[in-house]
This record gives C-alpha cells, structure tokens and sequence, in this order.
C-alpha cells in the first residue's frame, strides 16, 4: 500500500471515527425540530448555510415553533432554541451550575485563544463593575459626559454651511472607547490615540477570530487558534501603555496603602483594591482592562451605531428627541439622574435594539447535566441552549406592527397599565443584555453612557442619510454588525 493510499485510508478512518462520534452525541437531539436537513452527513450542509444565513434559520425555526424548542446545525454540535413564555420563563429559573453561562462563552468565544482563560477563572473585574462602578457612577457621570462632548466635538467639526460627514461606525465606537476608559484607565490616557487603536483592535480581534476559529472542526482549533490569536501581543501593548500608571499607584500602595493623597478613583484603582497578592501586578490588571474594554465595545458601540443609522434614517424623530433632552437637562443639568428622566430617548434606544440587534442569541447556556423541562424535553449535558429574543420580538403577539420602526413603542407602554403581553415584551429588551445572575453587570453603565451620547448628539446636531435609505447590516453566524463603511452627515444646530 502506497503512502497516499494509506494517509487517504488513515483520514478515511479519522472521518468515521469523527462522525460516528458527533452522530452519537446529535442522535440525543433528534427528537427536537431542527431547521434544515438533520441527517447524519447532510446537517454539516446547514452548518455552512448558518454562517450567513442565521438570521433566516432562526426566523424559520421560531415560526415553526412559537411555544417550544427547535434546533439549529453548527459545525460541531446542535444549538436548541428555547421559544415561548413559558420556556424562556423556566430556563431563566434553572441555576448556572446546571446551565453554565462561563462554559458557554469558553465555547462562543474560544477564550482559550482569544483572551485566555485566566480572566475567566479569576474574574475579580466582574466584582469591580458591580460593586465599585455601580457605587460610584454618580461621582464619575461628569467625567464620562465631559468625554462624550470632546469626542463628538472632535469627529463632527463645525461648519458654518453645510454637513459634515462621518463614519458612523468608527465614530460610535471611538466615542464608546473614550467613555469608558475615563472610567476605566482616567486622564489622559483614555484620550491617547495609541491607547484607542490597542482597546478597539484587541475588541474587534477577539470577536472576528472566535467566529474563525468556530468555523473550524474542534481537531483543528487548536491550531487555528494558535496562528490566530492576538491576545500576546496586544497585552503587551496594553501592558507598556499602563505601566508608569499602575507602577507607581502600586508603589504608592505599598507604602502608604489604599487612602494616599490624590489617589484616583477609577477602574484602575478598584482593581488593585480586590485583587488577590497573586494578581496586584501589572500584567494582570492590564488583561482585565483589555477584557472590560472587549465587553463595552463589542456591545455598546455597535448598538449605539444601529441607533445612530435607525435615527439619520428616520430624522423626523430629532426634534422630539430634542425637545425632551432640552428640557430635562435645562432643569436638572448633565448628571446621571437626569439621563434616567428621558423616556423617549430610552425608548428610541430599546426600540433600535429591538429591530437592530447585535446578536440573535445574547442569552446562551451550556448544559452541565440533562435538563428537563415541564413538557418532558430532555436537553443533554454538553448542549447549547440559547434564546433569541430578538425573532420573538419581530412576532405580532408581543409586538403590534413588528416589523415597523416605531421609535417611541415603549415610551407608550409605559403610559399605562401594562397587559401580561405587554410585561413579556419589556422582558424580550431586558434580555438583550443576558438573563439572572450572568446578566452583563454593566448594563447601567453601558445604557446610561448610550442615553448620554444620544442625548448630547440630538441637543447639538441635526442627522440625515444622504440618499435616505439605512445602509445594510452586516451578518455572521448569529452576529450582526451594522455597516462598518457607511457615512451619516451632520450638522451644528
């Protein structure tokens, strides 16, 4: 037998083996619909199809499943969609031990090459976001909205005639960076060009390559990971960005402890305070702030972005908007009590999320034991369980006229009494920010700094699409960016 006989017969062999293993752990799964040929060979054909057509699969399967599970093809496993009040209703109850959200994101985001897995096991940050930040973001507000109208006065320059043009994308995500890390690393180093390029390529990395990498049988990963992993390289940037900083507060520390004179009250400062001995060093905190920065941009500038096309493209809404921004903050100023006091801001936002979203499935769950649901459904350990409440929201029994943009739909629900339907279509936008416990600690941080951002923009400019049609979105598995290339035009009020 010839060496390419035997390697063909030898791949042949690792195939077989490969597949009669998937086919063993799929047969578990066979009595849930899926969307698409569910055979043992054919199902890799609608792995393929879910890379760019997600969005169409998930729409198929709730519309044949409104009230129950179905699933749909990845390349190595099923992922079970749960529908339904009833369903969302009891996976939200089931405990993380049972329905892990950590192993999930592991899988999702292939944490081992992305970012590592030691900001996952040791997340003393996650404490930090909700503690420190939550007790202290009345104090930082003035911070955060002194950033927000630098940057924006920065990237949209007065012109006495005419517009001026800006790309929405890299503006939202810019102005997200600056907001943040005013917080996160303070003056001036949440300005420095250096310090951006670090936060918004490390971001856009670790989502695009955990895509890549999942495109690839779990045999290959390991490999792919490797040639795709940036995560030494940007820690390394990060580190000697923050290094003079972090250097002296911890010398700082070690010699007169946590209250010195002038010590800054930012994210920097509140890592240091819970790290254990082990990880009050440099190269630790750094991944941290790398990691916060991933979480805040990933989410919040792409959202922002899907408001600001949703509102170039639908300009009769500015005036509204303006109106009510203008006489909120002519009473009460710029302070984060303030921003909660505007509805219809808040309601445009939630509505942009609603028909905008970034993922269809923000809310995944990986089996750590058989679950079993009240109607008997069995879902396996080791499987992904996932909601998509963006399809639910696209469904007339919780959204009348689901498919229009009606910027103020939640403002209106909230004028009075709610029916049951009404409470679950306020639950769908909540959940776009995660469910119980795992739900994103910074979610107040994050929608009280897009509401600001908003707010500010509304008050100064006006905005038009220059041929009035909202640019395409851009799909990938489950993800939708907004368009990375199209240009919104402003204009100084």
């Amino acid at each position: 037998m010839d060496g390419i006989t035997l390697s063909a017969c030898a791949l042949a062999v690792a195939l077989a083996v490969v597949v009669g293993i998937d086919r063993t752990r799929w047969s578990k799964l066979d009595y849930i619909p899926s969307v698409g040929p569910s055979g043992h060979l054919t199902s890799y054909y609608g792995a393929v199809r879910f890379i760019l057509h997600a969005k169409h699969m998930i729409r198929k399967g709730y519309e044949q499943n409104k009230e129950g599970f179905f699933k749909v093809p990845m390349i190595d496993r099923w992922m079970v969609v749960v529908s339904g009040p009833r369903f969302v209703d009891e996976l939200c109850k089931i405990p993380d031990e049972k329905l892990s959200f950590d192993h999930a994101m592991q899988d999702i985001l292939q944490v081992k090459y992305t970012f590592g897995l030691e900001a996952q096991e040791h997340p003393y940050h996650v404490q930090v976001v909700r503690e420190h930040l939550k007790r202290n973001f009345e104090e930082l507000f003035p911070r955060i909205f002194e950033e927000i109208r630098l940057v924006f006065d920065e990237l949209v320059p007065f012109q006495e005639h005419g517009w001026v043009r800006v790309g929405a994308y890299s503006a939202a995500m810019k102005a997200t960076c600056r907001a943040s890390n005013r917080v996160f690393v303070g003056f001036p180093i949440c300005q420095s060009p250096e310090f951006e390029k670090i936060q918004l390529k490390f971001a856009l990395q670790v989502a695009t390559r955990a895509t890549v990498i999942n495109i690839f049988p779990k045999l290959l990963r390991p490999v792919i990971g490797r040639l795709l992993t940036n995560t030494p390289s940007s820690l390394r940037h990060c580190m000697e960005m923050l290094r003079p900083i972090v250097d002296e507060r911890l010398k700082k520390e070690k010699f007169f402890g946590n209250n010195w004179p002038g010590r800054p009250n930012d994210m920097l400062s509140w890592l240091i305070d819970v790290s254990s001995p082990e990880d009050r060093n440099l190269r630790s905190i750094a991944l941290r702030i790398l990691v916060l920065n991933f979480a805040s941009l990933h989410t919040s500038a792409q959202s922002f972005a899907h408001a600001l096309f949703n509102l170039a493209a639908h300009p009769q809404y500015i005036e509204p908007l303006r109106e009510e921004v203008k006489g909120v903050v002519g009473q009460y100023g710029w302070t984060q009590d303030s921003m909660s006091q505007l509805p219809k801001v808040d309601s445009f936002l939630k509505e942009s999320q609603r028909v905008s979203c970034t993922c269809l499935t923000p809310v995944v769950r990986k089996a750590m034991e058989d679950i079993i649901f009240s109607d008997g459904t069995r879902i396996p350990a080791g499987t992904h369980l996932a909601m998509s409440p963006t399809t639910m929201s696209l469904d007339d029994q919780y959204y009348p006229n689901p498919d229009e943009f009606e910027p103020f739909r939640f403002y209106a629900m909230h004028q009075g009494a709610m029916t049951k339907s009404e409470r679950f279509s306020m639950r769908l936008s909540a959940l776009n920010f995660g469910q119980g416990k795992r739900a994103c600690p910074g979610r107040s941080f994050a929608t009280t700094t897009m509401t600001a951002m908003m707010a500010y923009l509304v008050l100064n400019y006006d905005m038009k699409l220059e041929d009035g049609v909202r640019p395409p979105d851009e799909w990938l598995f489950v993800n939708c960016s907004p368009n990375r290339t199209a240009e919104i035009l402003f204009k100084k009020c």
